[in-house]
């Protein structure tokens, strides 16, 4: 009798948009921590440079800490995300996830805990809005590569 050792668990092949998805996540997210580090190294002379007026300067320096905690977990777990897309890893999903946790969190500070929508004007919503939709891709998308088995 013969026993088969072979792993039935086969891998598989990478879709050339997961090259793609990848690439467009490094813009996209890198984007958001190009504008974390930079709000956090040249403070309000970068704010002041993106165009924000010195109430939303203001407002953007009382933030709490836990929100800038979620402002940092959204930022730098897209970032995480997006590089364990690349190494074809089941736990960009996850971290994509926590990404959205971040977010959440920080949303929930703009739009319900303080008056941050109505000094940051329409384009906060706007902004927003754009933002989570690229992160629900993303946990949409990953998750669908470790499904079809393209994620180890």
């Amino acid at each position: 009798m013969v026993t088969d050792t072979t792993d039935n668990t086969a891998t598989a092949r990478t879709p050339w948009h997961l090259w793609l998805v990848a690439i467009l996540g490094v813009l996209w997210n890198g984007f958001g921590a190009y504008d974390y580090t930079m709000s956090k190294l040249q403070g309000d002379a970068y704010l002041k440079a993106s165009g924000m007026t010195e109430p939303q300067i203001v407002y953007f320096h009382a933030m709490p800490t836990w929100v800038t905690v979620c402002w940092a977990l959204g930022v730098w777990g897209a970032i995480v995300g997006t590089v364990l897309l690349f190494a074809r890893s089941r736990w960009a999903a996850p971290v994509f996830w926590a990404s959205l946790a971040g977010l959440v969190g920080s949303l929930l500070h703009t739009h319900l805990l303080s008056n941050g929508r109505e000094i940051m004007g329409q384009q906060v919503l706007i902004l927003n809005g754009v933002i989570l939709a690229g992160c629900l891709f993303f946990i949409w998308y990953s998750a669908r590569m470790a499904k079809a088995g393209v994620l180890r």
